[in-house]
């Protein structure tokens, strides 16, 4: 699907995650970056070179000097008739009040997860986005990515039988870009609401609503839990579980797996094994290494959100009421785990 004039993008927020979106809004030819936007004034130049994360080449980023806007003032790139997207990329608890304003300005948005520090504060969003004139998608992106999304067609049309359990495992250093922001808990919601809303968010994507959960965890650096181990309980469902921390002694790096055991097949995903990361065991056979190839979970969740508006219909793989059920069920399993007590959902 293509059109004369490519969907300008302006993008507030310029960390790690703004540079990852950069390269990926490259691979949408519909849409361009347009426009940058930041108060503090940082990287309005466009060069990223140095910016860093947990997943991805980190190859430096650049836009080209003269090909994009760059805005201090978030209204003023809200006024501006030629942004169509919004890109929030900022910190969590600036989400609200950003996509607030952009949802109010005709934007469509596209908002980093977790979608707000607290549910109550991303119902408001949601409310919001009920009534905009443009489109709302939260970036969920693991619903995007090859080995997961593999794996949700796995399940949902029952390939390997139903699935008996199920473990997520993402677990890292401290971050090492949005230190201010990371290490206040207050603002982040410790590696629970941040990183481990990944794999709570997919556990609902493929199973559906958990009738309770209990959790345990800790905290190390952020006044918030910083590691969380956390059982799903499902009325008639599989036996799931998934750890998520961000506490592990620096050096440790970054961890990302699963392991999914169906009626006639394991499933085994291990980022740490790159191309060969998704093996699977099948009865009588040798494990086999299923290739995942194609564009990763960025690139795929801009494809999804671009392809939706050219079309003139919401986004559908990913919603902003997922979005805000997986706050809540973050904010269950931090009750859970202070309270050392099982929480029905």
């Amino acid at each position: 699907m293509t059109t004369g004039n490519p969907l300008g993008v302006g993008i507030v927020g310029l960390g790690f995650m703004a540079a990852t979106h950069i390269k990926a809004w490259r691979q949408i030819p519909e849409a361009r970056v347009a426009a940058l936007c930041n108060p503090s004034g940082r990287h309005l130049d466009g060069d990223f070179t140095g910016v860093a994360g947990n997943v991805g080449d980190n190859a430096p980023v650049q836009l080209e000097p003269g090909s994009f806007k760059a805005f201090r003032d978030f209204d003023a790139l809200l006024a501006d008739p030629s942004i169509a997207i919004v890109d929030i990329c900022a910190p969590t608890h600036a989400h609200p009040a950003l996509a607030l304003a952009a949802l109010g300005a005709g934007k469509h948005v596209l908002c980093e997860k977790p979608l707000a520090r607290t549910a109550a504060l991303a119902r408001n969003i949601a409310g919001a986005a009920a009534d905009a004139k443009g489109f709302f998608m939260p970036a969920m992106c693991l619903r995007f990515w090859p080995g997961w999304s593999w794996l949700k067609q796995a399940i949902d049309a029952g390939t390997y039988g139903k699935v008996f359990g199920a473990r997520f495992r993402r677990v890292a250093e401290p971050p090492g870009w949005g230190h201010s922001h990371f290490v206040d808990g207050a603002k982040s919601g410790g590696a629970l609401l941040d990183l481990h809303i990944h794999d709570v968010d997919f556990i609902q994507f493929c199973f559906g609503r958990p009738r309770a959960v209990f959790a345990t965890g800790y905290t190390k650096h952020t006044g918030a839990v910083d590691h969380v181990v956390a059982q799903y309980l499902f009325a008639d469902g599989p036996a799931v579980h998934a750890e998520g921390a961000w506490c592990m002694t620096p050096g440790f790096g970054f961890s990302m797996s699963y392991t999914v055991n169906f009626e006639r097949a394991t499933a085994d995903f291990d980022l740490a094994r790159g191309a060969d990361a998704l093996k699977l065991h099948e009865p009588g056979q040798p494990a086999r290494i299923v290739k995942c190839d194609g564009p990763d979970g960025y690139v795929n969740e801009l494809r999804h959100f671009t392809d939706a508006i050219l079309a003139g219909k919401p986004p559908t793989v990913v919603t902003v009421q997922d979005a805000v059920e997986a706050v809540e069920l973050c904010e269950a399993e931090e009750r859970s785990a202070q309270g050392g007590r099982v929480v029905a959902i």
